[in-house]
């Protein structure tokens, strides 16, 4: 489990709307092939901040504008020919320079500029109103398994998913891998990139089973913020074999057993002497 803290004073703040936006474009872009192994993880990173803390994250000016040049496609470093739909996070977020009001070839720019500019108000006001009055709550009983084959999802670390269209990540159970995004040493890094592109290894080239269940938590937090990081829970097997079974097998994992209403500490015994 990642304790990643997101505290970067001068940090952009991101609305709810924006997050959910800012998520599904670097999923996207995380299924691209012509991302640099640099980008990849940078977008991980991010991503993973994303799941993690949600409207809270903070991402400082020099992390925007590395995000702007990797999905705006400006740059060398960019996605080049690709083109991002107008939505709250690429004219909040990037902070696009805005249409001149005082145009007087195109009139037209001055209403399409006025109703984006409506348009971005009420689904940052919805999303305000909305982060102050959800009510906190499992996305389904914790007695009832949820099961699917060959689900669409990407690999987050060594011991977590995210399924496409679900609002957070999968942490699965039973194990526990190396952090590669805020690892204790630089072996445990290392370590930590193994065991994710082992995952996907075995994701890529077998038939995957995804089972969801109930998180060790006090009971009522399942699905809040105050169990699991608001992640669910599963087991993950491919041709029928534990993912976790086979990364501990190979030295990419070690057991991580928890009760019924909490876990013991995070075993991380890679950067011990």
């Amino acid at each position: 489990m990642r304790d990643t803290s997101n505290s970067k004073p001068g940090g952009a703040v991101l609305v709810l709307f924006e997050t959910e936006h800012l998520k599904d474009n670097i999923r996207t872009a995380l299924a691209q092939t012509t991302l640099t192994p640099w980008q990849r993880n940078f977008l991980s990173d991010v991503l993973a901040r994303l799941e993690r803390y949600g409207s809270k994250t903070r991402l400082s000016d020099k992390q925007l504008s590395k995000l702007h040049q990797i999905l705006g496609g400006e740059g060398r470093g960019g996605l080049a020919g690709r083109q991002e739909p107008r939505t709250a996070v690429n004219t909040r977020l990037f902070r696009h320079r805005p249409r001149s009001l005082l145009s007087r070839k195109a009139p037209w720019r001055r209403r399409r500029l006025v109703r984006d500019i409506t348009i971005v108000a009420v689904i940052t006001l919805v999303g305000f109103f909305y982060s102050l009055f959800e009510i906190e709550k499992t996305d389904q009983p914790s007695s009832i398994a949820s099961v699917q084959s060959n689900p669409a999802f990407t690999i987050t670390d060594g011991d977590t998913v995210h399924v496409s269209g679900e609002r957070a990540g999968t942490r699965l159970v039973g194990f526990n891998t190396p952090e590669k995004f805020s690892p204790q040493c630089e072996y445990e890094r290392q370590l930590g990139e193994r065991a994710s592109a082992r995952l996907r290894e075995l994701v890529a080239h077998g038939r995957a089973r995804l089972s969801k269940v109930a998180c060790a938590c006090p009971p009522g937090t399942e699905g809040t913020k105050k169990c699991n990081h608001g992640r669910y829970c599963g087991t993950l097997l491919v041709d029928g074999k534990d993912v976790g079974d086979i990364l501990i097998s190979e030295g990419l994992a070690v057991p991580f057993i928890c009760g019924e209403t909490g876990c013991p500490p995070t075993p991380r015994p890679w950067c011990k002497a």
